[in-house]
């Protein structure tokens, strides 16, 4: 049976948080695993995916054809799951410091007594992954399509593999980081042969039918990677690869009702419309158009449709370093 490794951590009303956590160990032939999802808690597809893999993962055990050992964190974020506010979880920020769930996990691993709750779930999150062989933190974005977040120094060797068995239609390659996110804590603090950050597509795609899919797509990779006994064959990756300072974010010129020209996926030109932003609707001078400003295929979208000024409405990859692209992460 797999190992029950699940522990509990203070809540900001003093109350005890549960996650749960299950390792399933092998033979010890094959590599370490480690899998989580919900790291931002209001991205909830990667749960599902989890969830559909851990009885798999038993059978699999059960069966002796286990050659790794994998661990599995369905629900890594107690804190986020329980923020909701007027029907809505607001599960990427902290509400009690304000910090984003994902972002200082060094700062966090580096305190021999974390100051807080909060800095302890970190601390216990990254040292329950951190000598593990292959990492995956699964996330999702507004609305987008399935995409990777990879170091260069994984890409194309160990990376290449994950693209193509998730199907990512968009790997992004970065060099630094310098925020503290999970996959970063990982790199520092551990001896990866892959860390990534797997983006399922967008908040609202949750269905039995695409968390298949993705487990599927996990599992196969899990198989190649010696994980488990079983031969799984993998089609060649078909996806685009992009530099992370290339990528353009496109922020909401004004407040306003948000209409969109173009589709995920789609291609675009430079100085071309794909969306456009009605400030005050009735006056037909309030609308503002919102151009390309390179060449480059639309990654991802804002989810709401009424948007606050200065909010991203978008992300397209690009051939040529963002002008606004000043290193680190794209999203604060």
């Amino acid at each position: 049976m797999a190992k029950d490794l699940s522990w509990q951590v203070a809540g900001d009303a003093g109350n005890l948080l549960h996650i749960g956590a299950w390792r399933f160990e092998g033979d010890g032939s094959g590599p370490w695993v480690h899998l989580q999802a919900g790291v931002h808690a209001d991205e909830i597809a990667g749960m599902l995916v989890l969830h559909q893999l851990l009885p798999r993962l038993q059978a699999c055990q059960d069966q002796g054809r286990l050659r790794g050992t994998v661990t599995v964190v369905p629900q890594a974020n107690p804190f986020g799951i329980g923020q909701f506010r007027q029907g809505k979880l607001l599960g990427r920020f902290h509400e009690a410091t304000g910090q984003n769930f994902n972002r200082g996990f060094d700062h966090s691993l580096a305190q021999a007594r974390p100051a807080n709750n909060f800095a302890q779930w970190q601390k216990n999150l990254v040292q329950l992954a951190q000598d593990a062989d292959l990492v995956l933190d699964l996330h999702t974005d507004d609305e987008a399509l399935p995409y990777l977040y990879i170091h260069r120094s994984f890409w194309p060797e160990q990376g290449l593999a994950l693209a193509a068995a998730l199907q990512a239609e968009v790997v992004i390659v970065w060099d630094e980081g310098g925020d503290g996110a999970f996959e970063e804590a990982i790199i520092h603090h551990g001896t990866p042969r892959l860390a990534a950050t797997v983006e399922l597509r967008g908040q609202a795609d949750v269905s039995d039918v695409l968390a298949k899919q993705d487990a599927d797509g996990i599992w196969a990779w899990l198989c190649i990677n010696g994980v488990i006994d079983e031969v799984a064959v993998i089609a060649e990756w078909q996806g685009e690869v992009v530099d992370m300072g290339c990528m353009e974010t496109a922020l909401a010129l004004c407040a306003g009702v948000l209409v969109f020209e173009k589709n995920l996926g789609d291609q675009v030109q430079e100085g071309e419309c794909f969306a456009r932003i009605i400030g005050r609707p009735g006056d037909a001078h309030s609308e503002v158009i919102l151009h390309a400003v390179q060449a480059g295929r639309m990654v991802t979208r804002h989810r709401e449709r009424l948007v606050a000024q200065g909010a991203v409405v978008a992300k397209f990859t690009g051939t040529r370093l963002s002008d606004s692209y000043s290193g680190g992460v794209l999203d604060p």
